[in-house]
């Protein structure tokens, strides 16, 4: 059976008078990740990067694993922590939920190999409140002013008459530059605007909705996968004259969403081996079912077919 063991996949096996540990860190030494076709040797895959995709996926090596006896090792910590991993070759896919920045690719050109992409997903970052919260809808310029500590008081936002905590991601979190280009700078390359000082960093996804759940005067965002009732959503609206949207999966797939984002897959090179065959169950039917079920979006059609070929 598959076992959770701090964030990483393992498979657990009874063994003849005890435990038998077969870890999914555990990497062949011929190339490629997974053990050549009739040696007898489990195949393994180890995976690393965003935290948004951590628990989608796990639920991907789950249902793999059971359909292939593929052992798929999933751990977070961020997408520049995957990606950097990806380069110094101790993984071999990385999970992001932001584009790999020019040094990045050029370090992974130096090291040997040309970093190839896969949009395996679609995420709405969702921002939230205690559901004791008043508040219920913010405008983007209104979001930028609280998380850059313009606005420190809810009751500048219709809210009660206390101040307002911020909870950030991680400075290496894509989910945190991601929030910060596109909410915080409103895209615009030339600003220099930046989380606020008083900001809490919180070192996942899940730490900011339970940190939101007890705290009635918390603010934060995540990928809404992660969503859940303890948590209110708030609608956002692009500008002030413009409906505010809920972060929805048909809202994230029609584009009225604004805060929504692709997530990608990051391999050395064409994948080959069990990274392709992994690839091509995440991005068939049987993978975008499991999108569907973890609350996410699924790939376009044409990244579904993307590793066919």
């Amino acid at each position: 059976m598959l076992t959770r063991i701090g964030g990483t996949i393992a498979a657990v096996a009874i063994g003849l008078g005890g435990l038998l540990l077969v870890g999914g860190c555990s990497r062949p030494t011929e190339p490629g990740p997974g053990a050549k076709a009739g040696t007898g040797e489990t195949q393994s895959i180890q995976i690393k990067g965003s935290d948004t995709m951590v628990n989608l996926g796990q639920a991907w090596a789950e249902t793999f694993g059971k359909k292939t006896g593929t052992q798929v090792a999933v751990t977070g910590g961020g997408s520049g922590t995957g990606i950097a991993a990806l380069i110094n070759g101790t993984c071999d896919i990385a999970e992001a939920s932001r584009k790999m920045e020019p040094a990045e690719v050029e370090q992974a050109k130096a090291t040997g190999f040309e970093p190839k992409e896969f949009r395996v997903a679609l995420d709405g970052l969702a921002v939230v409140v205690n559901p004791a919260n008043p508040v219920s809808k913010l405008t983007r310029a209104q979001l930028a002013d609280i998380f850059t500590g313009k606005t420190k008081n809810w009751k500048e936002v219709g809210g009660k008459d206390s101040e307002i905590v911020l909870l950030s991601r991680e400075v290496n979190s894509g989910t945190h530059v991601y929030f910060k280009e596109h909410v915080l700078r409103g895209g615009d390359k030339n600003s220099k605007a930046e989380f606020a000082p008083a900001a809490l960093l919180q070192p996942s996804s899940q730490a900011i909705a339970d940190e939101v759940t007890q705290n009635p005067k918390a603010i934060g965002y995540y990928g809404m996968g992660y969503l859940s009732s303890k948590q209110k959503a708030l609608a956002v609206a692009s500008t002030s004259t413009d409906p505010y949207v809920e972060p929805r999966s048909a809202n994230v797939v029609e584009g009225s969403y604004s805060i929504s984002r692709p997530l990608m897959f990051y391999t050395k090179g064409e994948p080959t081996g069990a990274v392709k065959e992994y690839l091509d169950f995440v991005l068939g039917p049987e993978g975008q079912k499991v999108v569907e079920e973890q609350e996410f979006v699924p790939a376009p059609q044409g990244d579904q077919a993307a590793s066919k070929g």
